[in-house]
């Protein structure tokens, strides 16, 4: 990932957090899609924001959005190389005003996430990172390396949605007596493991590929991973599925090792 192509699409993150922040600081309504899960205004002017920003910055990658998922199997299947987006990951934090939302802009080359970017609009922080080039986070104009916590030493810290607790990972929880429970809303989660402050994020249930992409670039670029309940690295537009399956994000790529079966 070169520095150009990183700063352009650093900008256009920066452009759709501003368009969320003014539907965030009114009065908005809120819909629900045919899953039940929310929409809002905000969504949908930070996607028309990154997929034109994203069109005109590099033309020839296609652009596969939360908001234009509708695009034909085959066609995407095609696509060697795409730009996986979620314009507002959270959108129920979002709803409930805690600020623990963000924007996900991942690039994919034949399945593998190369580049992630998430931005929190709220804060204005923006963390990056591409595996084999370091992971960083930027305050204002100051960015600085973040590495992931190893090796995971107890106690553990575990993070747990606010909005998506199963019974399952209450089950992990419960089985790791002495750890220490984050509360975190939305990708932001993963971006806590690629600084060190999370050891482990679970994730039993449904989530989409645009969840998790410029997540796990992040983690990895950190030293970090995200696996499947095998053990594999997850990939991306490589099924007919958009859906993720099970999977775990660890800093220390030894801790499943240590996990209870």
């Amino acid at each position: 990932m070169d520095e150009a192509l990183r700063e352009g699409v650093a900008a256009i993150a920066q452009r759709a957090a501003a368009a969320i922040l003014a539907v965030y600081e009114g009065e908005f309504a809120v819909q629900h899609k045919d899953d039940r899960s929310p929409l809002t205004a905000a969504d949908l002017a930070a996607h028309r924001c990154i997929v034109e920003g994203l069109q005109a910055l590099t033309p020839g990658i296609p652009v596969l959005s939360e908001e234009s998922a509708a695009i034909d199997i085959a066609e995407r299947r095609g696509w060697r190389r795409l730009w996986l987006v979620d314009p507002l990951d959270g959108t129920r934090e979002f709803v409930k005003r805690n600020g623990e939302f963000c924007i996900n802009i991942a690039l994919i080359e034949d399945g593998v996430a190369v580049f992630g970017l998430i931005q929190q609009p709220v804060t204005g922080v923006l963390w990056y990172g591409a595996p084999g080039q370091g992971a960083f986070r930027r305050a204002g104009a100051d960015a600085q390396p973040i590495r992931a916590r190893q090796p995971a030493v107890s106690p553990l810290r575990i993070a747990a949605s606010r909005s998506h607790r199963d019974a399952r990972t209450q089950a992990l929880l419960d089985a790791l007596p002495g750890s220490e429970v984050v509360g975190c809303g939305s990708a932001l989660k993963f971006c806590k493991i690629a600084e060190g402050a999370i050891d482990l994020y679970p994730r039993f249930g449904p989530t989409s590929e645009w969840d998790t992409a410029a997540g796990q670039a992040i983690v990895e670029a950190a030293g970090g991973a995200v696996l499947d309940t095998r053990g594999r690295v997850l990939r991306y537009n490589q099924r007919d599925t958009l859906l993720n399956g099970d999977f775990i994000v660890v800093g220390d790529p030894a801790l499943p090792a240590r996990l209870p079966a």
